[in-house]
């Protein structure tokens, strides 16, 4: 289905999947328009009750404590990001033969005539951070943008807002391109392709091709990791406007049509007059912060993106000196005793915390917490030449140190029981304590944190304030 004109949802029965963020925007814009809503969520409580009193006040009837009967009458269900498509309410749509859809096709839907174009971003890791610096890149060339999606302001509230965008930078989870059918962005990159989320998606096919719809309809650039084969597959696999092109990211020497490394440089031989002979500089490894490997990857798809919609070389390099990425993403904290300290608690799986042990050597590394399901015998083979100890903590810790004995036998491993609020710090002095002058102690878990924080924004904190008070400890 294409674009809906505001007048199709007068009076029509939408049935809205989850009490979050997205849901409460879906929920208002979609009754503001003349639909006639109703909001289910399974949860009950005092938070739950306020928001339903809220939305009552906009004529949203909202059922809390059943969210698996499908309500009466329901012509289609919008539903939340995190609901997975086996959940009872789904399998009762379908059997009444009611489209689900999520937020962000709700969002392309509702999208004006002159509606700016997408730049859409997927891909296991780094998409927020790529999504941010696609939109410092886009801010620096005089055009006016937001970095929207996954992350800030709900995206149907982007597009019904009165701000006039030139394009926006979307970041795209594979769980909303699994409920977006007719996305066609302008250009899309995925960056990479690692298994997470497969108790959600049900195999790594069915979430690699969720991922994949981010190029279905692309007009100018689908943009992949040439570092990963998996990416350029679903480029192959997409349906795309005649004319739209296939570019890499590489950080070796780049192709044709790739954009790459060379000597220090950010080059394009992507959107050149001649890319089988000329490269164009766009910017240099040390104008990206920080200039880890995955972080340059990052960079370069932001680049490749941009470029695809026209902008010049200068506004690449001057975007990328101007982004200052999210906290607790290779986040320098300070140096101690000739010690670097590293927060990366954003890297809550081990593809993640793979590129950001690659970052650095030799590595005390800091690590564990709720595996969800992972192993870890790939990324310790991997990243084992550069440790020079191990601190574990949280539920799953067994699982890596098992991974260390039959990978790293040699490495020294500290082992933490202990769960409660000083944890971290005990952690930090333990890696302290294996360090040497020139080492970094990388807090990269490889898990998630909620077995022992409330999410990975605490857990970086309290790794930040645990090396603040040592640094305060040696002044």
């Amino acid at each position: 289905m294409g674009s809906r004109q505001v007048s199709d949802w007068q009076g029509m029965n939408v049935t809205v999947a989850g009490l979050g963020v997205s849901g409460v925007s879906a929920a208002r814009a979609l009754a503001g328009l003349g639909a006639r809503v109703t909001v289910v969520d399974g949860g009950t409580g005092e938070t739950h009750e306020a928001r339903a009193a809220e939305l009552a006040k906009a004529g949203i009837v909202v059922r809390l404590g059943d969210a698996q009967t499908l309500p009466e009458g329901t012509d289609l269900v919008v539903t939340s990001p995190g609901w997975k498509p086996s959940s009872p309410l789904f399998a009762a749509a379908a059997a009444a033969g009611v489209d689900v859809v999520g937020d962000v096709e709700i969002a392309w839907r509702l999208r004006g005539p002159d509606a700016a174009p997408w730049l859409a971003i997927t891909g296991t890791n780094g998409k927020t951070t790529t999504t941010r610096m696609l939109a410092s890149i886009l801010t620096a060339a005089g055009l006016r943008t937001a970095a929207i999606g996954n992350i800030g302001t709900p995206i149907i509230d982007v597009v019904l807002g009165e701000e006039h965008y030139d394009v926006l930078a979307v970041e795209l989870s594979s769980y909303q391109l699994h409920w977006a059918p007719s996305l066609r962005a302008h250009s899309s990159a995925v960056l990479n392709l690692a298994p997470d989320h497969l108790d959600w998606h049900g195999s790594m096919e069915a979430y690699a091709a969720d991922k994949g719809r981010i190029y279905e309809g692309n007009t100018v650039a689908c943009v992949y990791n040439a570092a990963d084969p998996a990416t350029e597959e679903l480029v192959r696999a997409a349906d795309v406007e005649e004319g739209c092109r296939a570019i890499g990211f590489t950080l070796g020497t780049p192709g044709p049509s790739q954009l790459g490394v060379v000597e220090g440089l950010l080059v394009d031989r992507a959107f050149v007059a001649d890319r089988h002979k000329q490269a164009q500089e766009l910017a240099e490894v040390a104008d990206v912060n920080p200039p880890a490997p995955h972080n340059i990857a990052n960079a370069l798809a932001a680049a490749a993106l941009a470029r695809a919609f026209g902008v010049e070389p200068a506004a690449v390099r001057d975007g990328l000196r101007a982004f200052r990425p999210d906290a607790h993403r290779i986040e320098h904290v300070a140096e101690v005793a000739g010690v670097a300290y590293v927060d990366d608690s954003k890297a809550t799986n081990t593809h993640a915390a793979e590129a950001s042990l690659a970052a650095y050597e030799p590595i005390v590394w800091i690590a564990g917490g709720l595996a969800k399901g992972a192993t870890f015998d790939e990324l310790v083979t991997a990243s084992a030449k550069r440790l020079r100890g191990v601190v574990l903590i949280g539920a799953d810790r067994a699982l890596i140190r098992e991974a260390l004995v039959r990978h790293a036998p040699e490495v020294p491993v500290v082992d933490l029981e202990r769960t409660d609020t000083g944890a971290m710090s005990a952690a930090v002095r333990e890696a302290a304590s294996l360090a040497r002058p020139g080492d970094t102690v990388l807090l990269a878990p490889a898990c998630a944190s909620m077995d022992m924080f409330t999410n990975y924004n605490e857990r970086g904190e309290a790794f930040a304030e645990a090396v603040r008070a040592l640094a305060d400890e040696h002044a």
